[in-house]
């Protein structure tokens, strides 16, 4: 991996769902930017559910291809957020947008304070978000030569 050919951008503490994170960060690991960019927007709108693999207890069927699925939109917007950060990233760097794809997409847990001011006692949701996109290498047609 060349340093020069990535983009990296990290979310820190955001208020979003770890569990959602995760499935969300598996459906569009390894697809290209503007495809990602699509589906976190059909996500939003509630036209197209993030297929949930792992944590899917007793969460129902889903229209498509999919079995149990949500659709998580706050997760989505704060994850589409951090692709439009990228892609800036990506820019200001010089590589070609078009081109990139998400290499490597994590979500971890991060702390998880108290609410403040709260009579019961009651946990905040916090994750890390890490994104790696790197540019496609257009790989050129070898012509052999024949004598």
């Amino acid at each position: 991996m060349k340093e020069e050919n990535i983009a990296k951008v990290m979310g820190k503490d955001l208020p979003i769902s770890t569990k959602q994170s995760i499935e969300i960060c598996k459906f569009i690991r390894h697809k290209d930017l503007q495809k990602v960019k699509q589906i976190l927007n059909d996500v939003i709108l509630m036209k197209r559910a993030v297929p949930f693999t792992r944590f899917n207890k007793d969460t129902g069927h889903k229209i498509g291809k999919i079995a149990a699925g949500r659709f998580p939109q706050k997760a989505a917007g704060h994850i589409l957020k951090l692709i439009n950060s990228l892609e800036a990233n990506a820019q200001n760097k010089g590589l070609n947008t078009d081109s990139l794809y998400i290499k490597t997409i994590i979500a971890n847990k991060a702390s998880t304070p108290w609410h403040y001011g709260r009579l019961r006692r009651r946990k905040m949701k916090r994750t890390h978000i890490e994104i790696i996109a790197e540019e496609k290498e257009i790989k050129k047609p070898v012509k052999e030569i024949k004598k």
